[in-house]
């Protein structure tokens, strides 16, 4: 296999291997330029088939606001490791992961903010839920109460039949073979329609042949199957947490991530133009809207700690 393209950084993002306890991750790694970190750090989680590449628009402008930002692969995800074994990819597994990074990046913090993009807003959930790591602000970008609806649902569910049983899943080769296929008559077919560029195809492409085909068809069962966890999470009274959502969204309709806010009591902002990767098709308005979330939870929670309470957050 040919080594994967790479896409072009910002001055302020740089590429690097996280090593920690549980293995090493790839990912993008971006501080203000005065290297000066004032506010509390934030991890940011890919979505299916996505990778930290997804996040280079928002990188560099939301380190400018005085923290850490990093953008990693989950385990299986292009450049990071894959699992020895299918369980490895369990939401356990992968909370329990965004818990090693944290501490990898920020070691000397109590709590950073965590951000996931679709599936990735799922397994972020999981690990506030698991209390798998302190977070101080929870924000679920395109990301729905439980398993993916409408179309999208459909069509992951036709691309996961293409394996077939069980002992097909279980053969390397096969599943190399479905990975292909997948691009071939999903994936590149659907960039092409959307007008993506040529080099922008490479790269998708080669990410996508780089992934560990058992993490997909794993992280994609989950993303079918997944409970809806909302009730849980709101009973938790925190951290406080934002529904970001593109207007178009056609993962989980608008309406539905709206009314998954709401029962949050959280901030749901809604992006104009944007679909399913406001990161990408609306990065400004992605950037402006986090920085100031992270800075009014950041906030809250000294007014919290000055005052010796800890609240929710407030009700949108």
């Amino acid at each position: 296999m040919s080594t994967p393209r790479s896409l072009d950084l910002p001055d302020l993002v740089r590429s690097v291997i996280l090593q920690t306890p549980r293995g090493a991750f790839a990912a993008l790694w971006s501080q203000p330029a005065s290297g000066v970190c004032e506010r509390k750090p934030a991890i940011l989680v890919p979505g299916y088939t996505g990778s930290k590449e997804d996040f280079i628009p928002v990188l560099q402008p939301l380190a400018s606001a005085a923290r850490c930002v990093v953008a990693f692969d989950m385990r299986g995800q292009y450049q990071s490791d894959g699992a020895a074994h299918q369980d490895g990819y369990s939401p356990d597994e992968l909370a329990a992961d965004i818990a090693a990074v944290a501490s990898a990046i920020a070691p000397d913090e109590d709590e950073v903010h965590l951000l996931g993009h679709s599936l990735g807003g799922l397994i972020a959930r999981h690990a506030v839920l698991g209390r798998a790591t302190s977070v101080a602000s929870l924000t679920l970008l395109g990301s729905g109460p439980g398993s993916i609806t409408g179309r999208r649902h459909e069509v992951l569910r036709s691309m996961l039949g293409l394996i077939g049983g069980a002992d097909r899943a279980a053969d390397p080769g096969r599943l190399r073979s479905w990975a292909e296929q997948l691009w071939e008559e999903h994936l590149e077919p659907q960039a092409r329609a959307e007008g993506v560029a040529e080099h922008i195809i490479g790269f998708l492409r080669d990410r996508h042949l780089a992934n560990c085909p058992t993490a997909l068809v794993v992280m994609g069962n989950y993303l079918l199957s997944c409970p809806d966890r909302t009730a849980e999470l709101a009973r938790t009274g925190g951290p406080p947490v934002l529904v970001m959502y593109g207007e178009n969204d056609d993962a989980w309709p608008p309406e539905v991530q709206d009314r998954m806010g709401r029962r949050l009591r959280a901030q749901r902002v809604c992006i104009p133009g944007a679909a399913h990767s406001p990161a990408i098709e609306a990065p400004e308005t992605t950037a402006s809207t986090l920085t100031s979330f992270w800075n009014a939870a950041e906030e809250a929670s000294r007014r919290r700690r000055r005052h010796g309470t800890r609240g929710t957050a407030p009700s949108r």
